[in-house]
């Protein structure tokens, strides 16, 4: 058996692999760049080595530093994890020269499907479906435009080596392509050091459906059923979930035998992926066609998980070690519904820009087995766990690579974490997800919490209508945040009023100033948004304009997150939210949406309308990094005239490009920022007059 496993990769993945290892009895070896000296995953290794400097090309990507330090160590077996070094033929074969053994697929396989071009010419010889398009490397800009004309618009360009969501634009016309097929060759060269690019035909109302394949070195190769991954923005997946609600057991059973007759071809073993594009236009279900095929594990691997009940990784280790699989196609099972949501540090209220930081504050939310109580099952439910213990309503499962005090870095993947639910049904899973996003507290820097438990309350979303532009279409303007469902506000005032009662009390009892004691005000006026709500609190009666609301809550001052019962007519529900000091009151941040709730005692409320507001400073002329990042380029120069939406500059920020754009005509008075310079938050980069 392997004795001891380096993962030569960090984060989530790196902490996700240490844990199986560990519960095998097999030691494990981190390593880490000077960015991550004091990350989890170096805590958890039994050991650790130092590669370098934090970017990834001075450090994870070093495959010779990665052989150097398992033969300090002694490791006898690598597993790369998803991304790096993962797919790399060359790092595959450089650890069996050494005598080291690579936890995935043989080199030959990496090589055949690593590269889309030729993986394409494969799965058409193996009899797969394939999306048309132009099978061939392109040689220029007025190549790839002559080529998207005759393919017919729209066209996805994609980096050949690309994977991710990088390397990837969507071109509805020749202007589009002429803009964004230079770019996808910088981001390959970037990200992956290929700049190859090919051209294929956009699949209309797509999703984006996967094959989990799993392979043995004795020739056995079996699908774990599909993962739904539609839900995607800018080609980077939010939400997966398994199985898909849009696949019918013949349909999985053809795409999961095309899958397996593709992964036989190459001779594949470990575990593996073969993504597909399927036509949500076509409800026979038999338009599905071969994107690619990740060699590696799967982001999202942990929904396959949760339906099979098997664990991948330890899957990988034993194949790895020359075991056989030991169960056949009959034996997989997909038991309930599984559904994951990536936590992202980045900023959904404006346009999802990177954000980086320190988490100055990191709670997760409780994890394991959910209890249910069976009378609380609806009949569909009640059939879903048939022959199951019913009163288990489901699972939380979160993995992450982050601990509070953890620098989230401009030079990796700015995941926090995987929240993971599994329940009966679908439904049941989906609520899950939207009881544990509330129970997060991130402090330090912006997430998207608020984005994901939207997607979670969306209509669409929830009845299994997807496409991969779902985000697109359905928040074109961008995310404001979650409609408030009917009485949430009224029970966020009463929250507000209730913590600003016990502020009030706290105040008086550590002043101790005045001759006799001060009550705290027991009337109060709660403006949230447009809403004005009159909140009572005598003793244990509360009313909220009026009428009487019953709310169980423990609070003590100075907590972040706050769990409130509140009486319905048939039962209590449950409402946590995250509570935050503001001007004049709190922001309360439930069910996918920030609340700024001015709170003020009654006989002062009366008052408040007639206090002078102070206008925020105009800056509209300025052009300011969005991110933190580098500027590599920059499209203007002193005294050119520009038009509303013209680009301007490129920002680069965790290995993305992002396009800045005049918010207004005007003409560039001076240049702050030369290209090539390295940008913080806010920086101006240039000034219009």
């Amino acid at each position: 058996m392997i004795s001891k496993i380096l993962i030569a990769n960090r984060g989530e993945i790196a902490c996700r692999v240490i844990r199986t290892a560990r519960r095998m009895g097999i030691a494990t070896v981190a390593v880490y760049s000077e960015a991550d000296a004091r990350a989890p995953h170096v805590l958890m290794a039994d050991e650790a080595v130092l590669l370098g400097p934090p970017p990834a090309s001075q450090s994870y990507l070093l495959a010779d530093a990665i052989i150097a330090a398992c033969k300090a160590t002694g490791a006898d077996a690598v597993h790369p994890g998803y991304g790096f070094l993962s797919e790399r033929e060359s790092f595959a074969r450089a650890c069996a020269e050494n005598d080291i053994v690579f936890i995935g697929p043989p080199p030959n396989a990496i090589a055949a499907m690593g590269d889309k071009i030729e993986s394409k010419k494969l799965a058409l010889a193996a009899g797969v479906n394939v999306v048309p398009g132009h099978v061939g490397e392109i040689d220029d800009t007025d190549h790839a435009v002559r080529i998207a004309g005759e393919i017919g618009y729209p066209v996805m360009m994609k980096a050949s080596a690309g994977g991710g969501g990088k390397g990837m634009r969507l071109a509805y016309s020749e202007a589009e392509v002429r803009e964004g097929f230079p770019a996808v060759k910088r981001e390959g060269l970037a990200s992956f050091g290929d700049d190859r690019v090919f051209i294929e035909k956009f699949i209309e109302q797509p999703r984006h459906i996967e094959i989990q394949v799993l392979g043995d070195q004795h020739g056995n190769i079996l699908y774990l059923g599909e993962r739904e991954c539609s839900i995607q923005r800018r080609h980077q997946k939010v939400i997966e979930e398994a199985p898909s609600p849009f696949v019918t057991p013949d349909m999985r059973r053809a795409m999961g035998e095309q899958a397996v007759a593709l992964a036989r071809a190459v001779g594949y073993y470990s575990a593996g992926t073969v993504e597909l594009i399927v036509s949500g236009a076509d409800r026979t279900g038999e338009s599905f066609y071969f994107l690619e095929m990740n060699t590696r594990l799967q982001v999202e691997h942990p929904v396959t998980e949760m339906v099979t009940g098997l664990d991948l990784v330890e899957q990988m280790i034993r194949v790895a070690n020359g075991e056989a699989l030991g169960f056949t196609q009959a034996d997989v099972r997909l038991d309930g519904w599984a559904v994951e949501s990536r936590v992202y540090a980045e900023d959904p209220y404006r346009g999802f820009l990177p954000s980086t930081g320190r988490l100055v504050r990191y709670t997760r939310p409780e994890t394991g087995v959910v209890e249910a109580d069976a009378d609380e099952l609806d009949d569909t439910e009640l059939e879903a766990v048939a022959g199951q213990d019913a009163a288990r309503g489901g699972e939380i499962r979160l993995d992450d690579g982050v601990a509070e005090g953890s620098d989230v870095s401009m030079f990796y993947d700015p995941m926090i974490a995987k929240l993971v639910t599994h329940a009966p049904t679908r439904t049941g899973a989906i609520d899950l997800q939207i009881d544990a996003l509330d129970r997060f507290e991130i402090e330090g820097l912006n997430h998207n919490i608020d984005f994901l438990s939207a997607l979670m309350q969306h209509e669409r979303f929830r009845a299994g209508d997807i496409t991969t532009a779902f985000i697109a279409t359905e928040y074109p303007d961008g995310f404001a945040g979650a409609p408030a469902a009917p009485g949430l506000r009224r029970r966020l005032a009463a929250i507000a009023a209730f913590v600003s009662m016990a502020q009030a009390d706290r105040a008086r009892r550590i002043d101790g100033q005045l001759a006799r004691p001060l009550a705290p005000p027991t009337e109060w006026q709660v403006r949230i948004g447009d809403e004005d709500h009159a909140v009572t609190i005598h003793g244990d009666d509360l009313t909220v304009d009026g009428a009487p609301l019953f709310m169980a809550l423990d609070y003590t001052p100075g907590d972040r997150l706050v769990e409130a019962e509140f009486g319905t007519d048939d039962a209590e529900e449950g409402l946590a939210v995250r509570i935050a000091p503001v001007r004049a009151g709190w922001r309360l941040t439930t069910r996918g949406a920030s609340h700024e709730a001015r709170v003020l005692p009654a006989h002062v409320a009366r008052h408040a309308d007639h206090m002078i507001e102070h206008p925020a400073p105009d800056l509209s002329r300025f052009l300011m990094s969005p991110m933190p990042g580098r500027l590599v380029a920059l499209h203007v120069e002193e005294g050119d005239k520009v038009e509303a939406g013209q680009p301007l500059a490129v920002v680069e920020a965790m290995k993305m490009e992002n396009v800045l754009r005049a918010g207004k005509a005007g003409t560039v008075a001076s240049i702050v920022a030369l290209s090539g310079a390295t940008l913080a938050l806010d920086d101006v980069i240039l000034e219009l007059e």
